[in-house]
């Protein structure tokens, strides 16, 4: 095999959050990674999410499509 064919691994590569501003160390082929939005302040993670009562696929399609 040829020892070329593979990325350079860096087990401690560094993630800058610029949501929140938290970093951490992770492994990965990038030696620093920015990232927009993390786990740390992401809403789904946070519990912040805000969840909209929507109608069921179910029961828009009966009211489009009932017997009339």
């Amino acid at each position: 095999m040829k020892s070329e064919g593979h990325p350079t691994y860096y087990p401690e590569a560094k993630v800058n959050c610029s949501g929140c501003g938290a970093t951490f160390t992770t492994g990965s082929t990038s030696e620093e990674i920015r990232v927009t939005i993390c786990s740390n302040c992401h809403p789904f993670y946070t519990g912040k999410e805000k969840l909209v009562d929507t109608e069921g696929r179910v029961d828009r399609f009966k009211r489009k499509y009932g017997k009339k």
